[in-house]
């Protein structure tokens, strides 16, 4: 039997939920594209449910104690006295999300002699040293599009509220002011921007699908160029380089993974060689994105606002400078975790477990690492290497 480590985030600050503000959610069938939702055997838990704090648990109790193995949740998974930390020795399997990631480094992964399967509730799995994973021999497999269209609709939202000034106008509401000059002072139209995304997959193209309506002019770069019927059908222009995209767009947003080719990708230098006054919006990785730089460059005005949802480490220390820094739209990593998007992780977890239990290959496109190499979307999308790198930073938010 297995031992399960399930890390979740902690639930409401008023309580787990007794009603929810819907009383259901749409059902999918499919993904753009045609790849089908999740197909686990059942799930034990009705879709538009909070499940991704550790009340919610997945709904994965039920399923895996009656099957006889072990379920530890925990929201404690920083530092060397972490619940995680104590669980980890004889775990089996390690469930944790991008929104509260546990880091399975190196050093962790060497105390688990025992471990041999890491899932990510969601997608991207740089939180785990995918190195490590692959000389340790490990499976890591995340739920592949499970919540890529959440996060290109929250895209399209931070862009929005970034160049309509929509943060600081909601503001002054609620001070009680009638301030229109103050808000209309940063505020501009989309309407004819050039608007560029670092990396074009499922997330990318989706954000690419979204603006169009807007008439604005498309650009992407991506180590994949796209089909060249999408490119026509969207108008948009390739870039062989993210250096050549942002020299020519107001807005840029990224949506690649992180690996050793984009961390820190965003630094002095490049962001230098953007357009005076553009935007930038990351819910991507923060790491992505060198932080003082993007704290210096909205001081000097390079950049006139940055949005984002992803931080690092995360949860990110109370005196982070993001958090502080001139006009900014940041919000805690809540893109790809809507009640909608938890629903298909939470089913896709248990699809994957069911696999593993019964010795059935987990599906090709919800692999990152396989067999000592990256396999499934980890071949396609990652590069071998190590990006966990100062996450035990990550403990400091408990103080």
């Amino acid at each position: 039997m297995a031992k399960v480590v399930c890390v979740l985030y902690d639930d409401p600050v008023t309580g787990y939920p007794k009603s929810y503000a819907r009383d259901e959610i749409p059902k999918l069938q499919h993904y753009p594209g045609g790849q089908t939702l999740p197909t686990p055997e059942k799930v034990d838990f009705k879709p538009g449910q909070l499940l991704g704090s550790v009340s919610g648990e997945l709904g994965l109790r039920k399923f895996l104690e009656g099957r006889g193995h072990t379920l530890v949740v925990t929201s404690d998974k920083d530092g060397a006295t972490s619940v995680f930390e104590r669980e980890l020795p004889d775990a089996d399997i390690v469930i944790s999300q991008p929104f509260w990631p546990a880091y399975l480094t190196a050093q962790r992964i060497a105390k688990a002699p025992k471990l041999k399967l890491a899932i990510t509730a969601g997608i991207w799995s740089d939180h785990v040293d995918l190195q490590a994973a692959i000389e340790r021999g490990m499976t890591v497999a995340e739920v592949t599009y499970c919540n890529s269209i959440s996060v290109a609709e929250h895209v399209v939202m931070m862009i929005l509220g970034l160049v309509r000034n929509y943060i600081p106008s909601y503001q002054w509401v609620v001070k009680g002011g009638w301030n229109i000059a103050d808000c209309v002072s940063r505020s501009y139209d989309l309407e004819g921007m050039a608007v560029g995304t670092v990396a074009a997959g499922r997330i990318g193209t989706a954000v690419l699908r979204r603006l169009k309506p807007f008439d604005v002019k498309l650009h992407y770069t991506d180590r994949h160029r796209l089909p060249v019927t999408v490119e026509e059908e969207l108008n948009v222009t390739f870039h062989p380089t993210a250096e050549s995209l942002v020299r020519v767009c107001d807005v840029v947003t990224i949506n690649a993974p992180l690996h050793p080719e984009t961390e820190h990708l965003f630094n002095d230098a490049l962001i230098a060689k953007m357009k005076r006054g553009a935007y930038l919006v990351n819910t991507a990785r923060g790491k992505i994105c060198d932080r003082d730089a993007i704290v210096r460059a909205l001081e000097s005005g390079q950049l006139a606002g940055y949005a984002g949802d992803v931080w690092f480490p995360q949860p990110a220390p109370k005196d982070h400078p993001w958090r502080t820094m001139p006009h900014h739209g940041m919000t805690p990593h809540v893109s790809g975790t809507s009640l909608s998007a938890q629903a298909r992780y939470a089913a896709g977890v248990r699809e994957i477990l069911e696999c593993w239990f019964e010795g059935r290959p987990i599906r090709e496109e919800y692999l990152i690492v396989a067999g000592g190499e990256l396999a499934g979307a980890g071949a396609h999308s990652y590069s071998a290497g190590n990006v966990t790198g100062g996450s035990e930073e990550a403990a400091r938010f408990k103080k």
